[in-house]
């Protein structure tokens, strides 16, 4: 069980948990999908990306956004996108990621941003997973 941070509330140590469990069960659906994971919650001046992976063929920044089934969170995945504002910081953020790795990270032609949408159940189990390539 993960320890709860130290100025947090149980509530936000379960919200951890929750979406750590979502971006573990997004990366394995990646990975499936041929894609290699390169970086998780990775940390640029501009904020955070949950998920980068590649293909070989392109390079996508991954949100992913966790619920359980009893949330009251919208049931459509589209309504749970990032505001405008958000969006602009994500593209800030990759191009930041992208030229700091630039001599590192596998060479991709193309760059997308998906959204993985992740139902889990009570004891946190899968329930639905969707995932929304290109929304950005």
């Amino acid at each position: 069980m993960d320890a709860m941070p130290a100025t947090g509330t149980p509530a936000d140590a379960q919200r951890l948990r929750l979406g750590r469990r979502g971006e573990q069960l997004a990366a394995l659906h990646l990975e499936r999908l041929g894609f290699e994971i390169l970086a998780r919650n990775e940390r640029t001046r501009h904020g955070e990306i949950d998920l980068i992976a590649c293909d070989g063929e392109t390079i996508v920044f991954a949100e992913v956004k966790t619920r359980l089934a009893h949330s009251t969170a919208p049931p459509a995945p589209e309504l749970r996108w990032p505001a405008t504002r958000q969006q602009r910081r994500l593209r800030r953020l990759a191009h930041a990621w992208l030229a700091a790795t630039r001599a590192k990270r596998p060479f991709a032609p193309q760059v997308r941003f998906d959204l993985v949408c992740v139902l889990l159940g009570d004891g946190q189990q899968l329930l639905a997973l969707e995932h929304l390539p290109g929304v950005l």
